[in-house]
């Protein structure tokens, strides 16, 4: 009985290591598989229908759980699982994928001068070898583009948004220059009426001065005409 105990006890620990040994090589592919290939993560082929792309991630997402292993990277492979059965099971993301996944098989078709019926295509080894591998400079390619896209639409949107600052702060000096000169209204009206009565008075004398020297000049002239007729 003793020995079958332990016999039992053994193969009990043989089982748990066995399935965390499963664990840790899933955990391990999912972190080495390419992140922007949601099929490689999943390991999967494309085509697959929705309902047995639920079932994978289901089984797979039950063993690789955080909470029933110990292994410190489960939290990241989950998550990296979890976004790509989210992305596959969304038709738009899913369409695009498909679309790289079948240019990289069709570049790879032009290049070796293949037909449809190569039995190449239809084996599991082509996918998981030369068609991932040029799926994934594909992706590379495509995210570049769209990051250089973003990139550029970023500035853009940089420079719309500098020359919306810079209306704003012409406005804003416009209305500080409006308000300073209104401000400052009746002072200036102020020193316009004094300046008018400087001016007023000034005139009044010059104009005296001058019809007294007029009344002279007369004067003069008048008493040589006298002085001529005798």
């Amino acid at each position: 009985m003793a020995d079958a105990a332990e016999d039992k006890a053994i193969l009990a620990d043989l089982e748990r290591e066995s399935k965390e040994f499963d664990k840790d090589a899933e955990i391990d592919r999912i972190l080495k598989a390419f992140r922007l290939n949601a099929y490689a993560i999943l390991n999967i082929q494309p085509g697959l229908p929705s309902t047995d792309i639920i079932k994978v991630y289901r089984k797979k997402s039950l063993l690789i759980h955080p909470d029933k292993t110990t292994n410190p990277s489960a939290p990241d492979a989950f998550d990296r699982l979890a976004k790509a059965h989210q992305l596959l099971l969304d038709e738009k993301q899913r369409a695009q994928l498909d679309e790289a996944i079948a240019d990289a098989r069709r570049l790879i078709i032009r290049e070796k001068k293949w037909t449809l019926d190569e039995p190449t295509l239809r084996l599991d080894s082509f996918w998981t070898g030369e068609w991932q591998e040029r799926t994934k400079a594909v992706l590379i390619e495509e995210e570049l583009r769209r990051r250089r896209q973003a990139k550029a639409q970023m500035q853009e949107e940089g420079r719309e948004q500098r020359r919306l600052d810079e209306e704003m702060e012409e406005r804003k000096r416009k209305e500080k220059e409006k308000r300073k000169w209104e401000d400052t209204r009746e002072e200036r009206i102020g020193s316009w009426r004094d300046f008018q009565k400087k001016a007023t008075g000034g005139k009044s004398e010059t104009v005296g001065a001058s019809g007294g020297g007029d009344g002279g000049t007369g004067e003069k002239k008048k008493k040589k005409k006298l002085k001529v007729l005798g």
